[in-house]
This record gives C-alpha cells, sequence and structure tokens, in this order.
C-alpha cells in the first residue's frame, strides 16, 4: 500500500500543505531488489573512524576493501563532503574519559552522512570488560546509538551497534554487509553481539549465499514467509514452502513461481513433527534453514479472553515450534552449520492491548532463542529471533485509517516497514556468514518509539 504522506509531499499540489502543519516527509528508502554482490560497497564512501584505540581498524579495512569500499579514516575537509557509510571502532573504550573521544571524532561528521547512509558503532562485550566501569561504559554506547539513530533516522539513515567479542573480529564479514548495505533499510537502533563461540563455516560464499542450502520456511504462503521464501530462493536455496490447508491454492502457486516445493500441514496438529520429520528424511536429507514464521493471533484483554484463544495462540505460537524442532534435532535433521530463525514481535518486546497469550508466545521465543543457541554452538548451528514492527502487509491495510497511520509514524523513519524488510534480515541471520550472531533477538522496525 503507497504511503499517504510520501504521496501528499511529493504533490505540488498539496506538499505546500504538509509542510505548513509540519507533517512528516519520510524519505524513499533506498533497499536492494536483488541478491548479495560480491563487492556491494562499490562507488560507496565509507568513513572509517577509531575512538580509544580500537582494535578493529586492520580487520575492518580488509573488510571494506574486497567489497570494493572507497575508504576515507579523516574528517571531511570541506563543508558539503558527505559520506554513505560511517564505521566507528570503539571497542577501546574503558574509561568515562574516553567518551570525549567519541564526541571528538562524531560530532565534526554526524552531519555529513547522506540520506539513506549507514552508521554501525563497534563496541566491546560488557561481559568481558576489566572492570565494573568499563562494562557499563560499553553499555553506555546503547544508548548513543540509539540517540544517533532518533537523531538521522528522518534522512533515511540507520544506526546500528555491535558488541564484538576480543576473539570475533573475524566474524564481522557479513556483519558489516548487511548493517552497512541496504538490505537494512528497516533495521536501525538495535544492539547485536558478536562472538566467536559458534563454530564457523570453513568457506564463506561472495554470492549465491545459499546456494546448496535447503531451507524451510512455515506461513509461506502470504507476507512475511512468502517475501522470505523468495529471499532464500533469490540467493539459491533449495526452499520448503509450508503452510495450512486453507491456504494450498495459493501455496502452490506461489512455490511453482518460484521452484519451490509446496508442503500443507497443520504444524499444530499431534501428528505434524513426525510427518515433518519423514517428508523432510525422504525428500531432502536435511535441513540447513528453518524459518519458524506461520503464527496466528487470537486478540482479547484477558478478562474477555476466552479459553480457546488462549489455548490456540500457545499451540501454534508456541509449542508446535517447540516439538517441531524437538522432532527434527532430535532425529538429526538440522545438518551442521545450520541457521534456525523465529519470528518474534514487537509485542513480544514491549507487550500489547488485547495480546497477553500472543506478546506471551512472542517473549518465550525470544528467551527460547537465547538458550537454545549455545547449545547448539558446538555443531556450527545458530538459532535467533527477528522481531517485526509495522510491516505493509494486508493485515495492516485492513486497519482503520488513523490507527494505521500512527503505527506507520512511531518510528525513527516515519513509515511502515516492507516484508522484504524482514526477509532481509531473515536472509542475512541464514547465511553462513552470520555465525557469530547466535541467541540474539533483532527488531526489523524502523526503530519503533515504543519497546527497549
Amino acid at each position: 500500500m503507497s504511503d499517504l504522506l510520501q504521496n501528499l509531499n511529493k504533490n505540488p499540489l498539496t506538499g505546500w500543505l504538509t509542510k505548513a502543519l509540519g507533517l512528516p516527509n519520510p524519505v524513499i528508502l533506498a533497499r536492494e531488489s536483488g541478491p548479495y554482490r560480491a563487492q556491494p560497497f562499490k562507488g560507496k564512501r565509507v568513513l572509517l573512524l577509531g575512538a580509544a584505540s580500537g582494535n578493529l581498524e586492520t580487520v575492518l579495512r580488509q573488510i571494506l576493501e574486497a567489497a570494493g569500499a572507497e575508504i576515507h579514516d579523516a574528517e571531511p575537509q570541506s563543508g558539503d563532503e558527505r559520506f554513505d557509510i560511517l564505521i566507528l571502532d570503539a571497542t577501546g573504550l574503558e574509561t568515562t574519559a574516553d567518551y570525549n573521544s567519541l564526541y571528538e571524532r562524531l560530532h565534526p561528521v554526524a552531519r555529513r552522512i547522506g540520506t539513506n547512509g549507514r552508521v554501525l558503532l563497534l563496541a566491546p562485550v560488557p561481559s568481558e570488560a576489566k572492570s565494573v566501569e568499563a562494562a557499563g561504559v560499553a553499555r553506555g554506547l546503547e544508548g548513543f546509538s540509539r540517540s544517533l539513530g532518533k537523531e538521522l533516522g528522518p534522512r533515511g539513515t540507520t544506526v546500528n551497534l555491535a558488541y564484538v567479542a576480543h576473539d570475533a573480529g573475524e566474524r564481522l564479514d557479513m556483519v558489516l554487509r548487511f548493517f552497512c548495505g541496504p538490505q537494512t533499510a528497516y533495521v536501525s537502533g538495535q544492539a547485536i553481539t558478536v562472538t566467536a563461540q559458534t563454530r564457523a563455516p570453513e568457506v564463506l560464499p561472495r554470492e549465491q549465499l545459499l546456494a546448496g542450502k535447503v531451507a524451510l520456511v512455515t506461513g509461506a504462503a502470504r507476507g512475511i514467509g512468502l517475501a522470505t521464501a523468495q529471499r532464500l530462493r533469490q540467493e539459491g536455496a533449495e526452499v520448503i514452502c509450508l503452510d495450512i490447508t486453507a491456504a494450498s491454492e495459493e501455496l502452490g502457486r506461489v512455490a511453482r513461481e518460484m521452484g519451490a516445493t509446496p508442503l500443507t500441514l497443520d504444524i499444530s496438529a499431534g501428528d505434524a513433527p513426525q510427518k515433518l520429520v519423514q517428508l523432510v528424511r525422504e525428500q531432502f536429507g536435511g535441513l540447513d534453514i528453518l524459518v519458524h514464521n506461520a503464527g496466528i493471533t487470537r486478540d482479547k484483554t484477558l478478562g474477555k479472553m476466552p479459553e480457546h484463544f488462549w489455548q490456540q495462540v500457545m499451540q501454534v505460537n508456541l509449542a508446535a515450534i517447540i516439538a517441531a524442532d524437538a522432532a527434527l534435532l532430535e532425529a538429526q535433521l538440522i545438518r551442521d552449520s545450520g541457521r534456525l530463525v523465529y519470528l518474534s514481535s514487537m509485542s513480544g518486546v514491549a507487550g500489547n492491548f488485547g495480546q497477553t497469550n500472543y506478546a506471551t508466545t512472542k517473549a518465550a521465543l525470544i528467551g527460547y532463542v537465547a538458550a537454545l543457541g549455545p547449545k547448539l554452538a558446538e555443531r556450527g548451528i545458530c538459532a535467533n529471533a527477528v522481531a517485526p514492527g509495522f510491516i505493509e502487509t494486508a493485515m495492516t491495510d485492513a486497519m482503520p485509517f488513523f490507527t494505521r497511520e500512527a503505527g506507520r509514524r512511531l518510528n525513527s523513519l516515519k513509515q511502515g516497514g516492507q516484508p522484504r524488510d524482514v526477509a532481509e534480515l531473515i536472509c542475512f541471520l541464514a547465511s553462513p556468514g552470520a555465525s557469530g550472531i547466535n541467541g540474539n533477538t533483532i527488531r526489523v522496525c524502523g526503530q519503533g518509539l515504543i519497546g527497549a
């Protein structure tokens, strides 16, 4: 669905009115429509800075050079000089006095980031800090990056933070390619943790990232699930599209169009895990990627909620997922270096009126991946969750006008996201290069103003 404010602002007859009323003028976000390229930063001006003797400059420079970037490491000489990407290595911050170097490096360049720019800050992991003060200083960068994201967001610029473990510098290649590229158009204000705890693959592809991989996406007939299946297929994966019987006709059509395998199955049925095990074993031999996207809502305030509303959401959104995982893992059908991705929600982060059932399941998935990921790390398997905010789907199109408009504007980018935005984050987490990210939950919400 088109964005009303974008249309009004670019119309000569109404643009003056939106400006006079002080309404937002959302920037058209720079997105990617194709797969990853070997040199995604070719033609991009990258400002690479360090603060308080960060220790990642060498590896960052190597990654950026391989990705085709035009690297600059000095402040701009003229007032009109602009950069596409700003990367700040702040892994050396340990004391409150070190914040001065943060200010000194970024104050002169904060207004030199171009429209649809990308900012990535790299920080030490607080739990690895040498002192209590150093742990607090590291955590402070989260507040800094989120505030900067709200300042730059109206220009379409995203700002994110990566806590990097002392031995995880070699895991940053795909992190930079995602968070500094167009794929992160609607991911901002996020703090991820990159470690070397999960076994890394021996080879990291630069193109067709998922060639030779088998992926299963649940709830794949429409919306975010469909966009995810298409995105994984675009990167070369063999995709199984799963949905319920009621969606079988639509499922078959979209699967044929992308060259995927349709699978009709009610994941909440008691025999679903064993049916899934049998099909995967007989037809594919195993899975490399599993995306748990299927979910339902049954909204009522707790006092008015019938028991079957509660039970249905618990079964589909949580119990069925845990049961499927248990069956596939027990049958050894999740291959080494596999990727498990779970659709949580902003409701699971911040709660939502009338969604005690839904929010419970989505918050449970956040805790589930945090516990599951480390248990599978020895096999190179990563488990992460994605929490979408306001995404333009058939469900949001059906909202009342003012509710929909409010949902679109309550974020730093002043607009709704697209299903492709969520699919991009899922594709990144499904890639071999995301081995440093395990047990994380990442929001794709344009840095929503509500939620942590």
